[in-house]
């Protein structure tokens, strides 16, 4: 059997073992972070830079964490792939929809005429543009790889990679939610605000890093949640079928 097959098999099961609404809200907050990132936030500060992603963001990022403590890095890594292939399966239906010839319904005014301003930016919008999903898409990988990682090694280093305690839990998550959200704002704001936005390298370090610290504020209040779902997972063992046959297959983690 070939390692296609064998990664192809792998993500079957990963996706059977894993709820299924964990993996629903995972994929949706994905496809709605990068839809919503289109708004930004207005804020009383310049140097403050964040968009309405920041809404769903955390929630992918807990996500993992919750994945990577009771599954492995290579799972949650594994399930923000298929992620990203729902994201952009999703950029083109929304692409192929901006194109039909139509008038959206916000478009209206009171009097029933509709605006040409209103539906071409609705329709922009939707469509978005082509460095703005190289970029999100990039950048989510790599802050996906990073966060797992970082989050199994700071688990492995506490012993918490067994059962472990809610203080173990959050020591590990907070840690790599920040570092991993840091990268993902900083590797989308060189790809392309730098780029084609002209922003300076000082605005795309504090955008990173203040994204970072909001994002991970969210984190912070939900984690409890994270912690719950994760230790019931564990105490229950869901998706034995996935660990047993990592083991089989000689893989790790």
């Amino acid at each position: 059997m070939n390692n296609r097959t064998n990664i192809f098999k792998e993500a079957v099961l990963l996706w059977r073992s894993i709820p299924g609404i964990v993996t629903v809200f995972f994929v949706l907050s994905v496809v709605a972070m990068n839809l919503l990132a289109n708004k930004s936030i207005a804020l009383p500060v310049d140097w403050l830079a964040l968009d309405c992603g920041i809404i769903f963001s955390w929630l992918a990022f807990l996500v993992m964490d919750m994945v990577t403590k009771h599954f492995g890095p290579r799972a949650a890594i594994l399930l923000s792939f298929i992620a990203l292939i729902v994201n952009l399966f999703m950029a083109v239906m929304f692409l192929a929809a901006s194109f039909i010839p139509g008038e959206w319904g916000e478009s209206f005014d009171e009097s029933g005429t509709s605006s040409t301003v209103i539906n071409y930016a609705l329709d922009h919008t939707f469509r978005g543009t082509w460095y703005v999903l190289l970029g999100s898409s990039v950048a989510f990988i790599a802050s996906s790889v990073i966060n797992n990682e970082l989050n199994w090694l700071i688990g492995r280093a506490s012993g918490d990679n067994a059962k472990g305690g809610f203080g173990k839990f959050v020591l590990r998550s907070y840690v790599s939610t920040f570092v991993g959200q840091f990268a993902d704002n900083l590797i989308f704001a060189f790809m392309v605000s730098r780029i084609f936005f002209g922003w300076t390298t000082t605005q795309c370090l504090m955008c990173a890093l203040t994204g970072a610290v909001a994002e991970l504020l969210c984190e912070i209040v939900f984690s409890p949640i994270g912690y719950r779902v994760a230790k019931n997972w564990e105490d229950n063992n869901v998706g034995e079928k996935y660990m047993i046959y990592l083991k089989e297959a000689g893989g790790k983690k």
